[in-house]
């Protein structure tokens, strides 16, 4: 596909019919109004900030940078932990995860916050309606509470070549594992015994067919085109009462299944491989990790390093599903202003986490590293002053809840652990934090099971593992002025002693001892 078409292609296709973001007219954010907004609250799983909006040359996303040029970027935007049910329930719940106790994807909040009130949930107790659609808790732990109506889901098969077929039939006949309705879902260990709610789940194996497909079929044959209709659709029916939609997009999710026609988006000779494929010079071992996610799948060797052929095979895959992800944003929003909400709604976009694509060797997420917390986060509001603002003020994800609640004009409830961004909307070059906080749990071999803190301040990454009950404890520290990709391990050269101490004490003090002051 040439230049040419492939720009035509995005004029027609991906940007939606070029129908236009709109911005409020009405004082807004600028004076504080307390209206009812709407939320218009989207989800993307596994979205890294490669996006055209984030200064990315190469990958396709003309509806996110729509979103982008009308409101507020954040170019250092974090997760607090790099893996879906824990970083969702930080966000969604307002809290971290030492507070949560989620670090797996098995465990529900309410295990051990029972009462707590999710973001959704306090718009409804502010007489919103709200409604999810796809991946906004992760599979098998929705939590009710949060919706005036059930969560939808999407139903359309994941593979559609007929080869792709074939190979997950042969899997499921070598594995005995019945059809494949049976082996889906997850097995309740602990439920609630009032309300049934599972609480803690064990999940069942499945065999994987391969990492990525590229089937000839339109966009809502496959499941994100099916949640882009059914929140088009639902936009249409609750559009004169106040709402918090909630769209969770599946993709870029593995695998990277996308029509073909966003493959061809993406030519070999733009497709570039990890420019720094080997593991940071002195970080320890467990820092890492073997991506064993992805090894589920049917093409990917059981162990060892991918050949360049299969990193570029899913470079462009990933590429191209971020791509049909990006087309389906864009219908939601132009469905939005042809309704006439625009001009009254609230809409962030964030991804759930990071992604590695070959950097240190590593492939999904599951890490500390910068790839692995940093995504995507952007907020459009109405009457906004400098809309297309890009800031580098640290933000962190927990930082969402109380952020939407302050443009809607809700009160806070009590317990939340992150703090309104609102400040920045107007004054971007002012930070508010001195770092954001992440984290990792690892099994260290030899010595148990541990955590990595991690704290990413304007200059550094400081990451420290610790098993206490063993007094074991591991640095590792990251000079992003002088290398932004993570690639050397400093916490040992003297010349940082000073800024392993300050940052150690910073880390240890906690997230409300790095708020700077309003």
């Amino acid at each position: 596909m040439t230049q040419h078409s492939r720009r035509r292609f995005i004029a027609m296709g991906l940007a939606g019919a070029g129908s236009a973001l709109l911005r409020g007219t009405s004082a807004g954010v600028a004076a504080g109004e307390k209206r009812k907004y709407n939320v218009l609250f989207i989800a993307v799983d596994d979205l890294r900030p490669q996006l055209g909006c984030y200064g990315d040359p190469v990958v396709i996303s003309p509806n996110i940078d729509r979103l982008a040029a009308d409101g507020v970027l954040f170019r250092r935007a974090y997760c607090q932990q790099a893996v879906c049910s824990p970083s969702r329930t930080s966000l969604l719940a307002g809290r971290r995860p030492d507070t949560t106790k989620v670090y797996d994807l098995n465990t529900h909040f309410r295990l051990n916050l029972p009462d707590v009130v999710t973001l959704p949930q306090h718009f409804k107790e502010h007489g919103y309606h709200t409604q999810s659609f796809g991946k906004i808790y992760h599979g098998g732990l929705d939590d009710p509470a949060s919706w005036s109506e059930p969560s939808w889901f999407p139903k359309a098969a994941t593979y559609h070549t007929e080869e792709s077929l074939a190979i997950v039939k042969e899997l499921a006949k070598k594995l005995g594992r019945g059809s494949q309705q049976k082996r889906r879902g997850s097995q309740v260990e602990i439920r609630d015994p009032k309300s049934g709610l599972p609480l803690r789940v064990r999940r069942r194996y499945r065999p994987r067919g391969p990492s990525w497909e590229a089937p000839d079929v339109g966009d809502s044959e496959l499941k994100d085109g099916e949640i882009a209709d059914a929140a088009i659709e639902t936009l249409r029916k609750v559009k004169d009462k106040p709402f918090f939609l909630a769209v969770g997009f599946l993709k870029p999710h593995l695998p990277f299944i996308a029509p073909k026609k966003y493959f061809d988006l993406y030519p070999d000779d733009k497709i570039r491989l990890a420019s720094n494929p080997f593991p940071p010079k002195g970080a320890p071992k467990f820092a890492l990790t073997n991506w064993g996610e992805l090894r589920n799948y049917s093409d990917i060797p059981a162990s060892g390093p991918l050949s360049d052929r299969k990193a570029h095979e899913l470079i462009k895959g990933y590429y191209a599903a971020a791509s049909y992800t990006d087309a389906q944003i864009g219908r939601v929003v132009d469905e939005l202003a042809r309704l006439g909400l625009r001009e009254n709604t609230v809409i962030v976009l964030w991804g759930d986490h990071g992604w590695h694509l070959g950097d240190h060797g590593l492939w999904c997420k599951h890490t500390n590293f910068e790839n692995a917390v940093h995504s995507p986060l952007i907020f459009s509001a109405p009457g906004l002053k400098k809309p297309g603002v890009k800031t580098d003020a640290l933000a962190e994800f927990v930082d969402i809840y109380p952020t939407l609640s302050d443009l809607c004009g809700l009160p806070l409830p009590e317990g939340l652990e992150g703090t309104s961004l609102v400040p920045l909307f107007d004054n971007p070059d002012r930070p508010l934090k001195k770092a954001a906080f992440s984290q990792y749990p690892r099994n260290i071999t030899g010595v148990g099971k541990g955590m990595g803190h991690s704290i990413r301040t304007d200059r550094y990454r400081l990451t420290e593992w610790a098993v206490s009950e063993k007094g074991f404890r591991a640095i590792e520290l990251y000079d992003h002025l002088k290398d932004p990709e993570e690639n050397v391990n400093v916490a040992d050269v003297p010349e940082y002693a000073s800024v392993v101490k300050e940052l150690t004490d910073l880390l240890h003090a906690g997230w409300r001892q790095a708020l700077l002051a309003r």
